[in-house]
């Protein structure tokens, strides 16, 4: 069980503390309202078995409504599975990891036209640095390529894939590379691998952590790495086709802005981006942040932790012109919660987890054509191994 996994499951996170003390010290703050109306209903609790545990990313859905999705443990070797379930919770394992193929995805799955899955691990294949893989229709998985390390190619991604037109794929890794500060890599269908960039733990960032790159009309790419930058607090950057990086923010941490951005960037019509960062903010338990073409950031909410905080997946534009997102902790029990935002920055929660029903969402939230929120919880559920969660307006 890797150290972060461990923590988690032993102990709040240390920003909870932090801000279980801001609230004493600003009790003037008044918490977000709760949506009313909402129906959540939790659709399926994983055992821990062969069924999976700990799905630590987000989902994806189909046109029928089913879900896809990765759990970090479990399964037949209890190196991790790949999953479906209809709309109903009815799951089926799609693929059991055994190691020489993969270990321990950390984060979610694509899909293609053609119903082709798409994912990574962070440990396993021929060098146990991690892989990229496929699985068909038919659920047979191939292992596109198996990371070697070093100075020459990446290892253990913890992020998942974008996909071009060609269907050439792109991810990052959190580590190796010429710097050994990780890279991001382009994978053609025939598993032909090219690291774009390594990045050099300098003002170019370092360790690009969970969610998946965003790529825009003209094949640009756009993230965040966890750490880097001018003050070491982490970027957003942008790589355009040829591999040139420009640093879009670099955030500076303290109450004034955000710090530690992990997960996806989204994009909006006009070119901005959308995320979030795990610490800083007025309140100390992250910030959702926007930030222009020409770099300009705008603070559009500090998190305060009765409202949640610490999210780690950032957010998703839903087509009513409203961010949402989960939280890593917060709430009335410190087990995250669900939110909504507005273009205004005005929070509404719409649902605060307590354990029973699922625990430490880290994975983001993906909306249906209805407007349905539907996500995963790292851990709680029935058994504490973490559940797959629907979201009703």
């Amino acid at each position: 069980m890797t150290k972060r996994v461990q923590a988690l499951r032993t102990r709040p996170r240390a920003v909870g503390i932090a801000l279980a003390l801001a609230m004493v010290l600003l009790p003037a703050v008044v918490a977000a309202p709760s949506a009313r109306a909402q129906t959540f209903t939790d659709l399926y609790n994983f055992t821990g078995g062969a069924d999976g545990a700990d799905p630590w990313a987000g989902v994806v859905l189909d046109a029928a409504d089913n879900i896809y999705g990765t759990t970090m443990f479990g399964g037949s070797s209890g190196y991790g599975t790949v999953f479906k379930m209809d709309s109903s919770g009815n799951e089926t394992v799609l693929h059991s990891f055994a190691g020489t193929d993969g270990a321990e995805p950390w984060a979610g799955v694509i899909r293609d036209a053609n119903g082709n899955i798409y994912g990574t691990t962070m440990w396993g294949g021929c060098c146990k640095d991690g892989t990229v893989f496929k699985l068909d229709p038919s659920g047979k998985q191939t292992v596109l390529h198996s990371f070697t390390g070093g100075t020459t190619d990446g290892c253990n991604p913890t992020m998942g894939l974008v996909q071009d037109k060609l269907g050439n794929l792109y991810g990052a890794t959190q580590a190796c590379g010429s710097s050994s500060w990780g890279t991001i890599f382009k994978l053609d269908q025939k598993g032909n691998e090219t690291v774009l960039y390594s990045f050099t733990g300098g003002t170019d960032g370092e360790n690009p952590n969970y969610g998946s790159l965003f790529m825009d009309k003209n094949g640009n790419l756009y993230g965040v790495t966890s750490g880097g930058g001018l003050y070491d607090e982490g970027v957003v950057y942008k790589l355009s086709k040829s591999g040139k990086e420009t640093v879009l923010h670099t955030f500076a941490g303290g109450e004034t802005d955000g710090c530690y951005p992990y997960g996806s960037v989204t994009m909006d019509h006009a070119g901005n981006l959308y995320g979030t960062t795990v610490e800083c903010g007025t309140y100390g338990g992250g910030v959702v942040w926007k930030v222009s073409e020409r770099g300009k950031e705008t603070l559009l909410h500090s998190l305060y932790c009765p409202d949640g905080c610490a999210p780690s997946a950032g957010v998703v534009l839903g087509t009513d012109g409203n961010l949402y997102g989960d939280n890593e902790t917060g709430g009335s029990s410190n087990d995250g919660t669900i939110f909504k935002l507005t273009a205004k920055g005005k929070i509404t929660v719409l649902h605060t987890f307590s354990g029973s029903d699922g625990k430490s969402p880290v994975g983001g939230v993906v909306l249906d054509k209805k407007g349905n929120l539907y996500g995963a919880a790292t851990f709680g559920g029935s058994y504490d191994y973490g559940t797959v969660f629907k979201l009703t307006p």
